[in-house]
Protein backbone atom coordinates (compact mmCIF):
# COMPACT_ATOMS: atom_id res chain seq x y z
CA UNK A 1 0.00 0.00 0.00
CA UNK A 2 1.07 3.61 0.33
CA UNK A 3 0.70 6.97 2.05
CA UNK A 4 -0.82 9.78 -0.02
CA UNK A 5 -0.15 13.48 0.58
CA UNK A 6 -2.44 16.14 -0.83
CA UNK A 7 0.19 18.71 -1.84
CA UNK A 8 -0.29 22.38 -2.59
CA UNK A 9 1.82 25.48 -2.58
CA UNK A 10 1.20 26.84 0.91
CA UNK A 11 2.73 27.41 4.31
CA UNK A 12 1.64 23.94 5.45
CA UNK A 13 2.74 22.08 2.30
CA UNK A 14 6.25 21.27 3.49
CA UNK A 15 5.01 20.18 6.90
CA UNK A 16 2.36 17.88 5.43
CA UNK A 17 4.88 16.48 2.98
CA UNK A 18 7.45 15.72 5.68
CA UNK A 19 4.80 14.16 7.92
CA UNK A 20 3.55 12.02 5.03
CA UNK A 21 7.12 10.91 4.33
CA UNK A 22 7.62 10.05 8.02
CA UNK A 23 4.47 7.93 7.89
CA UNK A 24 5.68 6.22 4.70
CA UNK A 25 9.03 5.42 6.31
CA UNK A 26 7.30 4.15 9.47
CA UNK A 27 4.93 1.96 7.42
CA UNK A 28 7.74 0.89 5.08
CA UNK A 29 5.79 1.94 2.01
CA UNK A 30 5.93 4.49 -0.77
CA UNK A 31 4.74 8.09 -0.75
CA UNK A 32 2.17 9.18 -3.33
CA UNK A 33 2.03 12.96 -3.72
CA UNK A 34 -1.15 14.40 -5.22
CA UNK A 35 -0.95 17.93 -6.59
CA UNK A 36 -3.98 19.62 -8.17
CA UNK A 37 -3.46 21.90 -11.18
CA UNK A 38 -5.88 23.92 -13.29
CA UNK A 39 -4.93 22.17 -16.52
CA UNK A 40 -2.92 19.19 -17.67
CA UNK A 41 -1.74 20.86 -20.87
CA UNK A 42 1.50 19.05 -21.79
CA UNK A 43 3.81 22.10 -21.54
CA UNK A 44 2.24 23.37 -18.34
CA UNK A 45 2.20 19.87 -16.80
CA UNK A 46 5.88 19.33 -17.57
CA UNK A 47 6.84 22.68 -16.01
CA UNK A 48 4.64 22.03 -12.96
CA UNK A 49 6.05 18.55 -12.55
CA UNK A 50 9.65 19.79 -12.63
CA UNK A 51 9.06 22.68 -10.23
CA UNK A 52 7.00 20.65 -7.78
CA UNK A 53 9.49 17.76 -7.88
CA UNK A 54 12.27 20.19 -6.93
CA UNK A 55 10.19 21.52 -4.01
CA UNK A 56 9.45 17.97 -2.84
CA UNK A 57 13.11 16.96 -2.96
CA UNK A 58 14.07 20.09 -1.02
CA UNK A 59 11.43 19.49 1.66
CA UNK A 60 12.50 15.86 2.10
CA UNK A 61 16.21 16.74 2.12
CA UNK A 62 15.73 18.76 5.32
CA UNK A 63 15.47 15.50 7.30
CA UNK A 64 18.11 12.79 6.78
CA UNK A 65 15.64 10.09 7.86
CA UNK A 66 13.46 10.90 4.84
CA UNK A 67 16.19 10.95 2.18
CA UNK A 68 15.53 7.41 0.96
CA UNK A 69 11.74 7.50 0.83
CA UNK A 70 10.38 6.34 -2.53
CA UNK A 71 7.84 8.80 -3.90
CA UNK A 72 5.77 9.53 -6.98
CA UNK A 73 4.12 12.80 -8.01
CA UNK A 74 0.61 12.69 -9.44
CA UNK A 75 -0.68 15.83 -11.16
CA UNK A 76 -4.47 15.92 -11.39
CA UNK A 77 -6.63 18.55 -13.04
CA UNK A 78 -9.50 20.17 -11.20
CA UNK A 79 -12.72 21.16 -12.89
CA UNK A 80 -14.30 24.57 -12.34
CA UNK A 81 -16.89 24.75 -9.60
CA UNK A 82 -17.35 24.31 -5.88
CA UNK A 83 -15.47 21.41 -4.35
CA UNK A 84 -13.37 20.86 -7.46
CA UNK A 85 -10.03 20.53 -5.65
CA UNK A 86 -11.39 18.12 -3.05
CA UNK A 87 -13.08 16.04 -5.76
CA UNK A 88 -9.85 15.86 -7.78
CA UNK A 89 -7.89 14.74 -4.73
CA UNK A 90 -10.54 12.22 -3.68
CA UNK A 91 -10.67 10.77 -7.19
CA UNK A 92 -6.91 10.17 -7.17
CA UNK A 93 -7.07 8.78 -3.61
CA UNK A 94 -9.68 6.29 -4.76
CA UNK A 95 -7.47 5.32 -7.72
CA UNK A 96 -4.27 4.95 -5.66
CA UNK A 97 -5.88 3.25 -2.66
CA UNK A 98 -3.49 4.44 0.08
CA UNK A 99 -3.56 3.34 3.72
CA UNK A 100 -3.48 6.96 4.87
CA UNK A 101 -4.01 10.45 3.44
CA UNK A 102 -2.03 13.38 4.85
CA UNK A 103 -3.25 16.93 4.30
CA UNK A 104 -2.25 20.37 5.51
CA UNK A 105 -4.80 22.68 7.09
CA UNK A 106 -5.04 26.35 7.78
CA UNK A 107 -7.23 28.16 10.26
CA UNK A 108 -10.42 29.68 8.88
CA UNK A 109 -12.47 32.48 10.35
CA UNK A 110 -15.96 31.75 11.74
CA UNK A 111 -17.47 33.47 8.67
CA UNK A 112 -15.30 31.35 6.38
CA UNK A 113 -16.46 28.21 8.16
CA UNK A 114 -20.12 29.20 7.79
CA UNK A 115 -20.15 30.23 4.13
CA UNK A 116 -17.25 28.56 2.39
CA UNK A 117 -16.59 24.87 1.84
CA UNK A 118 -13.33 23.46 3.02
CA UNK A 119 -11.15 21.17 0.93
CA UNK A 120 -9.75 19.71 4.14
CA UNK A 121 -13.21 19.10 5.58
CA UNK A 122 -14.43 17.41 2.39
CA UNK A 123 -11.40 15.14 2.28
CA UNK A 124 -11.76 14.20 5.96
CA UNK A 125 -15.42 13.32 5.47
CA UNK A 126 -15.18 11.54 2.11
CA UNK A 127 -11.73 9.93 1.86
CA UNK A 128 -12.76 6.42 2.92
CA UNK A 129 -9.34 5.94 4.60
CA UNK A 130 -7.79 7.54 7.69
CA UNK A 131 -6.77 11.18 7.21
CA UNK A 132 -3.94 12.85 9.12
CA UNK A 133 -4.33 16.64 9.26
CA UNK A 134 -1.16 18.71 9.77
CA UNK A 135 -1.68 22.22 11.09
CA UNK A 136 0.70 25.08 10.48
CA UNK A 137 3.33 25.49 13.17
CA UNK A 138 3.24 21.86 14.30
Amino acid sequence: MSVAVAHQVSATAGQALREGAREAVFRETRLEIIHVVDSLDNDIAAANHAGISDAIEKALADDDRLAGVEWELHLVASTPGAGDVAEAILGKVKEIGPDLVVIGARQRSPVGKAFLGSVTQNIILDAGVPVLVVKRGV
